[in-house]
């Protein structure tokens, strides 16, 4: 069975999408060979005459387009509409394209196909039709899918030594801003301690060589209200509870994020890079236990 392909154009139509209906003189045709449509169309840059072969049930629009831009280096653009002028998406089925006439257009030239009515099959014809494909599909599937998952594992390899390498040198300065930050910490801590200690000694040094307990009592009873004063106020602002390792961890991130302005460290490039490199590692290591649990399937199958 031959399908043949006119060229024609409508003015309007296609001036309104960009192409042009220039009607070339060499012919495209479709032929059938061993049930599969043999495409034979004239290359428009070598102006030879070239044959593709398409698998109905696995080939779609976007690979055959892409095999026709692979022969021809010169075909800057290859789509195909249906006959009302709508673009049919790369992901559909050849097969269910051969149902319907549709449009390809090449480089501005626009080729009208016109596509045979195919004869009906019965009922039984087509339910052994779809349990044949069902098995083509199944046997495609278990034939490739370690295939694929090696493919998989080692494009994700390459993704996660990518990743590492992006961020050794982001962990370095990361390390070298933590310390920084550590040490501010601690001589801030060590600071508050002389505090506390200079107030003490200066409270004891008041109530027994200066003045007496009667007067020093209301001293330090209004230092410890204002000391109550100062931790109320701290939970309005931070909306936290006034604890020592609280407090610590918010000074330490407010030196941290003060310092990686200074030092141009782009903290949300490395937050993203470490989920990138967490999510990578987990497809990973979801990838090897399928290899694993197949491998294992195997062993049984050829033990029994």
């Amino acid at each position: 069975m031959v399908l043949c392909v006119k060229l024609c154009g409508n003015l309007k139509f296609y001036q309104s999408n960009l192409y042009s209906t220039l009607v070339p003189s060499d012919e495209i045709t479709v032929s059938y060979k061993h049930g599969l449509p043999l495409i034979t169309l004239t290359l428009p840059s070598r102006k030879e005459r070239c044959q593709f072969v398409v698998k109905p049930m696995l080939s779609t629009v976007g690979s055959f387009l892409q095999d026709l831009q692979n022969e021809d280096k010169g075909i800057r653009t290859a789509a195909i509409f249906t006959a009302d002028g709508t673009e049919i998406a790369a992901s559909t089925l050849m097969e269910i394209l051969l149902k319907n006439d549709f449009k390809l257009v090449i480089d501005k030239i626009t080729y009208d196909v016109q596509c045979p009515m195919k004869e009906n099959l019965s009922s039984e014809q087509a339910t052994e039709m779809e349990n044949m494909k069902s098995l083509v599909y199944r046997l495609f599937t278990a034939l490739h899918l370690e295939e694929f998952q090696k493919k998989r594992e080692h494009h994700l390899l390459e993704k996660i030594d990518h990743l590492k390498g992006q961020l050794q040198p982001l962990e370095q300065m990361k390390a070298r801003i933590e310390a920084r930050s550590e040490a501010k910490i601690s001589g801030l801590l060590w600071a508050g301690l002389a505090m506390l200690s200079v107030q003490g000694g200066a409270m004891a040094w008041l109530t027994w060589w200066v003045y007496s307990w009667d007067i020093m009592e209301p001293v330090t009873y209004f230092i410890t209200f204002a000391n109550s004063m100062v931790f109320f106020a701290y939970f309005i602002v931070t909306r936290q509870d006034y604890t020592y390792s609280a407090v610590k961890s918010r000074q330490f991130l407010h030196f941290f994020h003060k310092r990686s302005k200074q030092q141009h460290f782009d903290v949300e490039q490395y937050n993203k890079l470490k989920d990138d490199l967490a999510k990578a590692t987990e497809a990973l290591r979801h990838v090897r236990r399928s290899l694993y649990l197949r491998m294992q399937v195997e062993e049984l199958d050829e033990r029994k």
